[in-house]
């Protein structure tokens, strides 16, 4: 997909309103669930990254969480069903990884849906320990090396 740009949104603003309603559509309604205000709440010391196309329409974000002073969260990751299998989710996580590397820290961490390890693979992403249940999808530990 070309042209697409990615920002850093505001906890609590329409833009931010507008990433929480694109995870909700892709990455919890088809599990049956939904976001508790609490959950949300708590994400307020997190960096929030939204992507748009050329027509300024969102078509992906993340969340990246701040673990410690060397590691970088990437959570929520989600692309429009649109939008998905064309470059979106590449760019937003090269644009996570800048982000990181300018932020000082040294490695980006993971929790991967079995059925996106792959697409991490393919990013140097290197998978860690077995695999374990969260939202009731089985999911691995992936993690990057940004320190080369």
């Amino acid at each position: 997909m070309k042209h697409l740009f990615t920002i850093e949104v505001e906890f609590g603003t329409p833009a931010h309103d507008e990433t929480i309603r694109l995870r909700d559509d892709i990455l919890r309604k088809p599990l049956g669930l939904q976001f508790e205000p609490e959950q949300l709440a708590e994400e307020y010391k997190d960096i929030h990254l939204a992507c748009y196309n050329s027509q300024h329409e969102l078509v992906g974000c993340m969340v990246l969480m701040i673990v410690n002073q060397e590691n970088l969260k990437m959570r929520q990751v989600a692309v429009s069903e649109d939008a998905q299998r064309q470059g979106v989710g590449q760019f937003m996580v090269r644009r996570s990884e800048d982000i990181a590397i300018k932020r000082g820290f040294k490695k980006m961490v993971l929790h991967a849906r079995d059925t996106a390890v792959p697409f991490y693979l393919k990013l140097d992403y290197k998978k860690k320990g077995r695999p374990f249940t969260e939202v009731t999808v089985k999911h691995y530990k992936m993690e990057k090396d940004l320190s080369n």
